[in-house]
C-alpha cells in the first residue's frame, strides 16, 4: 500500500495518521523517541506492510510486473493500488478526496515540528503537485511514477508501467477491490488490539 491507503487505513487519530505516514524513514526501535499514538500509527504501518507483502491478491498483481521491474513491481503495484482507492474514493468515504488531502496536508504542516527530515523533505512535493487528488488519473499517476524513477535514479523507469496497467486494468482494479477489503477489516483488528 501507498501513503493514500496508508492514511485512509489510520482511523480518524491524526497522530496514527501521521505516525503510518513517515513510518518507512523510521528504523527499528527508533519508533519510541514520538509520541504514543505516532508509534501506534508506525506499528500499523508496519502490520500493512507485512500483510501486504504476504497477501495472494497482491502477489497475483505484483507477479504480472515482476519479470520487466523486478524489485520495483511490488512499489508499483503500491502505486496502482493507491490509483484505485483515488479513483474509486466515494465508494469508500463520505468525505471527497480533495478535502482529506487538503486537511492531511494541513496536518502535515501544523505538525511540521514532529516529522522526519525525510518527511520535511518530501513534503513540499507532495503537496505542490497535490499527489493524493493526482493518484485518481492516468495522467497524474504517470506524473508520480516519473518521479519515483527520478528518486531512484530511473534504475528501471517505472513510469513504463503505464503500459501494464493500462493492458491489464480491469484486473488491476479487481484485485485492488478485493484485497482492499480484507485489508480495512485486518487495519480495524489492529486499531482496536493498538
Amino acid at each position: 500500500m501507498n501513503f493514500l491507503a496508508h492514511i485512509f487505513l489510520s482511523g480518524e487519530n491524526d497522530f496514527i495518521k501521521i505516525g503510518n505516514f513517515m513510518a518507512d524513514g523510521i528504523r527499528g526501535n527508533d519508533y519510541l523517541e514520538f509520541h504514543p499514538d505516532i508509534q501506534k500509527g508506525i506499528i500499523l504501518h508496519r502490520a500493512i506492510d507485512t500483510f501486504t507483502d504476504a497477501h495472494p491478491i497482491f502477489r497475483k498483481s505484483k507477479h504480472r510486473l515482476h519479470e520487466k521491474y523486478g524489485h520495483y513491481s511490488g512499489v508499483i503495484i503500491d502505486i496502482f493500488y493507491d490509483h484505485f482507492l483515488a479513483k474509486n474514493w466515494s465508494d469508500y468515504s463520505n468525505e471527497s478526496l480533495e478535502a482529506v488531502a487538503a486537511n492531511f496536508y494541513e496536518l502535515l504542516k501544523s505538525n511540521y515540528d514532529t516529522l522526519t527530515e525525510r518527511t520535511k523533505n518530501m513534503m513540499p512535493y507532495m503537496i505542490a503537485r497535490n499527489w493524493f487528488v493526482s493518484y485518481a488519473s492516468i495522467e497524474g499517476l504517470s506524473m508520480i511514477l516519473f518521479q519515483m524513477d527520478h528518486r531512484t535514479k530511473n534504475r528501471v523507469a517505472m513510469h513504463e508501467s503505464i503500459v501494464e496497467l493500462k493492458e491489464f486494468y480491469s484486473e488491476f482494479e479487481d484485485e485492488f477491490t478485493r484485497f482492499f477489503e480484507e485489508i480495512r477489516l485486518h487495519c480495524n483488528e489492529k486499531l482496536a488490539a493498538l
